[in-house]
């Protein structure tokens, strides 16, 4: 089957990546807003706690070790351009994510990620269209029903952010793919919550034909078709050790 053959709707397709993200970092500078002078303290104030001022990062008391990815609060969309009239836009649904994170080494921190290319979610799909793109054009899922990332290098680029490299498998093929990830903030537990909490948010750009998913690309110089670029976008939040001071549930009342 030529492009030309397809079906309309299958020109919008898309594409993915997936993997996680897994850094946090040390405080670094960026440029102060201009001071302007404060009135000195009174000895009845009472002393001020050190906080994050506008010039400088710093890390929430967060504990390291093994972080589970909490898929209520986790993301995981991809965009391709359609035409060269809009940037289609999808996501999966069934992912998973663990991380091995060092607050005081952010370097030494790794994630692995899965993805289910099943759970491709489509906005509005016409009839068998998800059909067609988990077909063998396209995911080929029945051959190849997993898509993985395992990081192999975490960069430290700024105060709360971090290039992440890692080994992509899509389609049967690995190759590396670089995600910029920002560390959002964390905590090390809540009585609500009593396990610490840390959340990132990731960006990553990879060729699909690539990875042996070169179907519908556009001709050199034109825009018809489905673009090769995949823009993906991960918001992840994670769940790890439990709070040091956390009380067990109390016993319920004998009947």
């Amino acid at each position: 089957m030529t492009y030309s053959t397809v079906r309309p709707h299958a020109r919008r397709v898309l594409w993915l990546t997936a993997g996680a993200a897994a850094l946090a970092l040390a405080a670094c500078s960026p440029p102060a807003d201009k001071k302007t002078d404060a009135p000195a303290p009174s000895a009845s104030s009472p002393a001020a706690a050190p906080a994050a001022t506008a010039d400088k990062f710093v890390m929430p008391k967060v504990p390291a070790g093994d972080y589970k990815l909490d898929p209520a609060h986790a993301s995981l969309e991809f965009k391709v351009n359609h035409l060269g009239f809009s940037h289609y836009t999808a996501r999966f649904s069934d992912f998973d994510a663990k991380l091995k994170f060092d607050p005081a080494n952010p370097s030494a921190s790794s994630v692995e990620a899965t993805i289910d290319p099943k759970s491709l979610t489509l906005p509005n799909p016409p009839a068998g269209f998800k059909d067609e793109l988990t077909g063998k054009a396209w995911f080929d899922t029945a051959q190849y029903p997993t898509i993985t990332f395992r990081s192999t290098k975490v960069e430290v680029t700024g105060a709360n952010t971090a290039k992440v490299t890692g080994d992509f498998t899509l389609h049967g093929v690995t190759k590396p793919v670089v995600l910029d990830a920002t560390f959002n903030g964390g905590y090390a537990g809540h009585p609500m919550d009593p396990h610490a909490r840390i959340g990132f948010s990731a960006k990553g750009t990879f060729n699909r034909s690539e990875f042996g998913m070169g179907f519908g690309v556009p001709a050199p110089g034109t825009t018809m078709g489905v673009g090769d670029a995949v823009e993906v976008t991960i918001e992840a939040e994670f769940s790890g050790p439990p709070l040091a001071d956390a009380k067990a549930p109390a016993a319920a009342p004998a009947q």
